[in-house]
């Protein structure tokens, strides 16, 4: 295949010895019904044949391009992508994973809907799936129901009501402008920059429709938080004090969200959020009181409430 006309939109996949998997994942990308694209292979470093498989396929179809992460930027998923973002040619921009498995109408529907509807993006659901992919799983019913999100939706985004995942949403270009990947996160990067750029104003669509399926494995970032491994946590208590950081600048730090923080710092013993979440919403000394002796309580009082949760459960069920 040769190369005939510049690239309506950019894919990144950000990429560290995925030799395992990431064939399959290039295969469906190839797949895609809407062929303008440009797919950008950024190597965070790889010591297996990632890279053999990558050139090879760039050789065949001029669309994959592989790269080494340039050493300009820092190493981990969010450098990988923010060289892919600098090098994009794209009028769009789409992150997607290496070990997952691509809907083939995906970027089709995407930029269709973005065009008709004149936002910024499209998010959509995904679907996950663990041991050997099978391709009956995609689903071709194309009924969906669609909805507006932007920064009065910001509070449904940031608890995760509206889910928006790093490699679910097709964005245009002008939403990385001036936003980039914060390098020091190693975890909930994603959710750290798309809560930034939904408070900078601009808007989308979101829809019901699964267009993305995500292979759940021990190997996974999401894998090594749930596990509790500390570079994931550490990143994660970070990205909560850069987003709660964002929210009050844009004076969007709502009750609701100081609870939802707060909520998180219970769940993992992590004290120190529910102080800064107090501390950015400016509460009163009495707050801060009464939660710092709910905290010393709560080991004694969560089986408690994990017991009245199982007793409202039957009683609505």
């Amino acid at each position: 295949m040769k190369e005939n006309k510049k690239p309506k939109i950019s894919i990144i996949v950000a990429t560290f010895n995925r030799a395992h998997f990431i064939e399959e994942s290039l295969k469906y990308i190839v797949q895609q019904t809407f062929a303008n694209f440009e797919c950008l292979i950024i190597d965070d470093g790889s010591t297996d044949n990632t890279a053999e498989i990558a050139i090879k396929l760039s050789k065949i179809d001029y669309r994959f391009k592989y790269f080494r992460r340039n050493k300009s930027y820092k190493k981990g998923i969010s450098g990988c992508r923010n060289h892919g973002l600098d090098m994009a040619k794209g009028e769009y921009i789409i992150f997607f994973d290496d070990d997952d498995i691509v809907h083939p109408d995906n970027l089709k529907i995407c930029l269709s809907l973005i065009k008709e509807f004149n936002v910024d993006f499209c998010r959509y659901d995904k679907e996950p799936f663990s041991g050997e992919w099978d391709p009956k799983i995609i689903k071709k019913n194309s009924k969906f129901k669609i909805e507006r999100v932007d920064f009065h939706q910001i509070e449904e985004v940031i608890t995760g009501k509206i889910a928006f995942a790093s490699c679910c949403i097709l964005w245009k270009k002008d939403c990385f402008q001036t936003i980039r990947f914060n390098e020091e996160l190693q975890y909930a990067e994603e959710w750290e920059c798309y809560s930034r750029i939904l408070t900078s104003g601009y808007s989308g669509i979101s829809i019901d429709k699964v267009l993305y399926y995500n292979r759940k494995h021990f190997q996974s970032n999401t894998g090594e938080f749930r596990d509790n491994k500390p570079i994931r946590m550490e990143s994660k208590i970070k990205a909560i004090k850069l987003v709660i950081d964002n929210l009050k600048t844009n004076n969007l730090l709502s009750p609701e969200l100081v609870k939802y923080f707060i909520r998180w710092g219970f769940q993992f013993n992590k004290p120190e959020i529910i102080r800064y979440g107090l501390k950015q919403s400016e509460a009163g000394i009495l707050k801060f009181l009464n939660y710092e002796i709910g905290f010393l309580f709560y080991p004694i009082l969560k089986p408690l409430f994990r017991i009245k949760g199982i007793l409202l459960d039957k009683k609505h069920g």
